[in-house]
C-alpha cells in the first residue's frame, strides 16, 4: 500500500513542475533557435554538429581550419541576432538598465 502513495506523490510533484514550466516562453525560445537553425543547409548543420561533437566543448579540440570553419557556421546562425530575441524572453520583457 505504501508503495501506492509513494507513487501518487511522485505524480504530484511531476504535476506541479509542469504547471510551473512557462510554456509559452519555452516555445517562443523554440521558435527562434529553429528559425536560426533552419537558415542552414542539412550539410551544413550536420557538419557543424559533427564539429561541436568533435570539439567537445573546446576550440582547443579543433585544427586551425576546423575552428575557422565553424566560426563561418556560427556566423551563419546569427547567434548575436539570437541572443537580441532570447534574452528579452529570459528577463520577462524587462530591458537592462544602462551602466554609468
Amino acid at each position: 500500500m505504501a508503495r501506492q502513495d509513494d507513487r501518487s506523490e511522485i505524480g504530484q510533484r511531476i504535476r506541479r513542475g509542469a504547471e510551473s514550466v512557462p510554456w509559452a516562453l519555452l516555445l517562443r525560445g523554440g521558435m527562434i533557435v529553429g528559425k536560426r537553425w533552419s537558415a542552414l543547409s542539412a550539410k551544413e548543420r550536420a557538419r557543424l554538429a559533427g564539429l561541436l561533437r568533435e570539439s567537445r566543448g573546446r576550440l582547443s579540440n579543433l585544427s586551425t581550419r576546423q575552428r575557422v570553419e565553424l566560426r563561418r557556421l556560427a556566423r551563419k546562425l546569427d547567434l548575436k541576432g539570437m541572443r537580441r530575441e532570447l534574452v528579452p524572453l529570459v528577463r520577462g520583457g524587462k530591458r537592462s538598465r544602462k551602466r554609468r
